[in-house]
């Protein structure tokens, strides 16, 4: 009997895949990737390995190499069709070869396959890639190394070929047969002040006292059970920038790669605003596929997604203006409304849809979005009323191309803001989404709250529209800027703008200067931001400018192998072979043709095992047939996939570990004790609250003593309970504003008419009752 020892698939085969080596460099809000996987073939036979990550879709992968034995192999890019036939050709000859893939229907999925890997060889391949790094609102600076790939559902219309369609070995994340280790090195000319992040890491190593660069690691013994985020804080951030680079020297000048590019950064000084905008639909739509019943994070005590879910929802009807329309849609395999159409805001209809929010589950099956995009789209604009559609999901859909054409087709109708939820929700489809439609994406995980970002990003929603976007350019003669971005139409307050350009012409001698100025009007208020820079671009080895410019042109004319209209699946594939960047039409592939060994008969094929999230999938469904108390056989619903289970018993035990379920029982508690959603539930559609027992609770007295205490001689009994909730929310739950920020101003406006010169009176009888050191300032009389 021959016994394998160490790494093992779920068929019990070694695994060939040992380790995965990663290292950072970030230079200011840039980040370039170099990630190294490593290969042995522990078998006695020839070996075709087959590994599927995940990549943030905004990733520009720009180089793939092979290293056999001390032999360096440098990849070709090409057309993807010819790169599978040159691979496949390249194995049947006993060539060793290395292909490496974008899915065909998502941008950040990818597949590395080592094919003819002689027993006892090692094998290392490793890809560059580079990335703009978001800004967050507290001024970090987000890196993110996906490390979890959730599974894609699929529904019947899915592309056949999609690499998701592998199917790939799942394992508990304690019994994944590789390892994740990497090194990141920061520099920023305005120092950097401290580097945080959701994992273990080594101590920040400053390298000069002037703490302008610095090195952080990953503790050893990540699990995959999360994916890997830095957060960067910089002195400043806010400067505008302007980056030049210069083109390759083998290319002609007037080719993308051949003339210097540039990169502009600008942060537009919005003036933060009362929200004026009392007009509106919005569209809450909501997955709640099974997915959804699990916890926000890999941690089981975390809050399940449903439950935040609800929260979310409560938190934004009780936000919303008086006067505008809204619905709420769940989604999954199926989906359905709450309303046939949008509704006006009123507390009647408030009312029934906090009802059946309270009542929501995740309980929908599968990610099916395209059908209730569809149903949204059709239904009939209100005049003066712009739609604002607000989609939060885990994104675990596989097509995700067809839902973000879904959205572009409609983008003049609507704006899209996009939430991911949870460990690896697709970048691909939340921000593709998001893009789209000139909205803004972002990604809740770790110790994130879905209410927060939610909120932030509905008062950003309601925020004046600022009109007439310009870029101008001021060069010397001979000299022009060619925009490679797409034209931008929309500005946010606290987002940065990135702008590629290329610039062709003549370079001027050195110290010579250019200008660029954004305009834009808000208001009726022309606003200018200026950014003065030296006509001098830089070397740079990776082109990184160049590449993510190139990125940038992809992003808008690739949209798959099945989506991307005829006139731009050109422009894709031949901008993507100019640059080295990978695209839907291209692939990598590195063959050594020194070897020559021709196989007998297929390749023993290894497919790697990636870890099974159970923060990130359905709860457990137990099907079993026993004897005598013995378990036979069981099995683990995904949505609607069973996947076996047999070989993992201690996932059973997991099922019924006491943190688990306590979150189940106060999932089905409703609100339990959580006083500040409770007092936000009782509030009106008109920013007031009613004097009764649920107030009295929240507020931990009794109604006898709070009717007892009313000035009923300068308010009535709604002023009253409406100020004393007021003061609570700035007394107890000072650190969520933001999440309350909307709703307590409806109430103060409220006030403001209600109570008009008594106010003052009964804010001090209030504190004065509730004992609260809250300051009176805060009513702005």
């Amino acid at each position: 009997m021959v016994h394998f020892y160490g790494l093992l698939t779920l068929q019990r085969e070694p695994v060939p895949l040992k380790s995965i080596s990663v290292s950072v460099s970030i230079y200011e809000f840039v980040a370039d990737v170099s990630a190294t996987l490593n290969y042995e073939n522990a078998e006695k036979v020839p070996l075709e390995a087959v590994f599927l990550f995940p990549m943030d879709e905004d990733s520009a992968v720009y180089s793939f190499e092979a290293l056999v034995d001390g032999k360096k192999i440098v990849a070709e890019l090409q057309d993807k069709m010819k790169a599978r036939t040159n691979y496949e050709k390249a194995i049947s000859q006993g060539h060793q070869a290395f292909l490496l893939e974008e899915d065909s229907s998502s941008r950040d999925i990818f597949s590395c396959n080592v094919g003819n890997l002689q027993p006892g060889s090692k094998a290392s391949v490793t890809l560059k890639y580079v990335q703009e790094l978001p800004l967050e609102t507290d001024g970090a600076l987000r890196f993110v190394l996906p490390a979890v790939l959730n599974p894609r559902y699929q529904f019947s219309g899915s592309s056949k070929d999609s690499c998701l369609n592998v199917k790939t070995p799942i394992v508990p994340v304690e019994d994944l047969p590789y390892t994740l280790s990497m090194v990141a090195t920061i520099d920023s000319k305005h120092g950097i002040e401290k580097v945080q992040s959701n994992c273990p890491l080594s101590p920040t190593e400053y390298l000069g006292e002037d703490k302008t660069s610095a090195q952080v690691s990953l503790a050893a013994g990540h699990k995959f059970d999360r994916d890997v985020e830095l957060l960067i804080y910089y002195s400043e951030v806010h400067t505008p920038s302007v980056v030049l680079e210069m083109g390759m020297p083998k290319m002609k000048p007037g080719r993308l790669m051949g003339d210097p590019s540039a990169m502009v950064s600008f942060y537009p000084n919005i003036p933060e605003d009362q929200p004026s905008n009392t007009c509106g639909e919005f569209v809450f739509l909501m997955d709640r596929s099974g997915s959804m019943q699990s916890p926000m994070s890999s941690q089981d005590t975390s809050q399940l997604r449903i439950q935040a879910a609800k929260e979310t929802l409560i938190l934004l009807l009780k936000s919303l203006p008086m006067g505008c329309y809204f619905n709420i849609y769940g989604f999954g395999s199926s989906y359905e409304a709450y309303f046939p159409k949008s509704v006006k805001y009123t507390q009647q209809t408030m009312e029934e849809a906090l009802g059946r929010v309270k009542l929501m589950q995740a309980d929908l099956g599968g990610t099916e979005i395209l059908a209730p995009l569809q149903n949204i789209y059709r239904g009939p604009s209100i005049p003066g009323h712009p739609l604002q559609l607000f989609v939060f999901t885990d994104g675990e859909v596989t097509d995700t191309f067809s839902v973000i054409k879904e959205v572009r087709i409609n983008r003049q109708k609507h704006r899209c803001f996009s939430f991911g939820i949870g460990e690896g929700a697709s970048t691909s489809l939340i921000k593709g989404i998001a893009r789209a439609s000139g909205g803004t994406s972002e990604f809740i995980t770790g110790k994130d709250r879905m209410q927060s970002k939610a909120l932030r990003t509905l008062k950003r929603s309601l925020q004046p529209v600022v009109e007439d976007v310009s870029l101008s350019w001021h060069l010397p003669p001979g000299l022009s800027a060619k925009m490679l971005s797409p034209e931008q139409t929309v500005i946010f307050r606290g987002q940065r703008l990135i702008i590629y350009a290329q610039l062709t012409g003549r370079m001027p001698a050195a110290e010579t200067t250019g200008k660029v100025c954004l305009k834009y009007t808000l208001q009726g208020k022309t606003f200018e931001d200026k950014a003065t820079f030296l006509l001098q671009p830089k070397p740079d080895v990776n082109f990184t400018i160049h590449r993510l410019a190139a990125k940038s042109l992809l992003q808008t004319k690739d949209m798959g192998l099945r989506e991307t209209p005829a006139s731009d699946k050109k422009d894709a594939l031949n901008l993507s072979l100019e640059s080295g960047v990978i695209s839907s039409f291209t692939a990598f592939i590195a063959i050594n043709r020194e070897l020559n060994k021709p196989v007998q008969g297929p390749l023993a094929h290894r497919d790697i095992p990636r870890p099974m999230l159970l923060g990130a999938s359905t709860p457990l469904k137990i099907r079993c047939q026993s004897g005598l108390g013995k378990l036979k056989a069981c099995s683990y619903s995904y949505d609607k996939t069973w996947m076996s289970l047999e070989k993992f018993p201690c996932l059973l035990e997991r099922t019924h570990s006491s943190t688990h379920r306590t979150n189940l029982e106060t999932y089905h508690a409703g609100f339990g004790e959580n006083h500040l959603v409770q007092l936000i539930y009782h509030q009106n559609a008109n920013g007031s609250w009613d004097l009764n027992e649920d107030l009295a609770k929240v507020l931990g007295v009794s109604l006898e003593e709070i009717t007892a205490a009313h000035p009923a001689e300068l308010v009535d009994s709604s002023g009253w309970a409406t100020i004393l909730a007021v003061i609570w929310l700035h007394g107890n739950g000072k650190d969520l504003k933001c999440e309350w920020e909307l709703l307590e101003r409806k109430a103060m406006a409220w006030m403001r008419v209600h109570a008009g010169s008594t106010m003052p009176l009964v804010v001090k009888a209030a504190i004065t009752f509730l004992k609260s050191s809250v300051d009176p300032a805060i009513f702005a009389f």
